[in-house]
């Protein structure tokens, strides 16, 4: 009985992990996500987090494209990613205003570090 009770808990972690690893990969899913925590972190409205979402996606090929060169150094890809959010930042700023546009960007950096803590975990 134990054995059994043990296979059907490790089917189910299997099961509920791949689900989570799918959403994670999957662009709607990630997106849908990253807008709702912007409306509940932030207090943005849909039309401002869509916003924020479309700006932000239509910069990933980009840092993708820099991410994966590997003839540039890390600083190299820090300078140029730096550059990348400031032009996206700029396309923000008429759709938050100053004040959103600075508690977004505080938002993002908390975000990024908490999320290079999970990746070092």
């Amino acid at each position: 009985m134990k054995q059994y009770l043990a296979a059907v808990i490790i089917a189910m972690l299997v099961l509920f992990s791949s689900a989570t690893g799918f959403a994670q990969t999957d662009p709607a899913a990630r997106q849908a996500q990253m807008k709702q925590k912007l409306m509940t972190d932030l207090k943005m409205t849909e039309v401002q987090a869509d916003s924020v979402v479309a700006i932000n996606m239509s910069y990933r090929p980009q840092f993708q494209e820099i991410y994966q060169d590997q003839a540039l150094s890390p600083d190299d890809k820090k300078a140029k990613m730096k550059s990348i959010s400031e032009l996206a930042d700029k396309r923000l700023e008429p759709v938050l205003g100053d004040s959103l546009l600075n508690q977004y960007k505080e938002w993002r950096k908390a975000n990024m570090q908490q999320m290079r803590g999970k990746a070092g975990n």
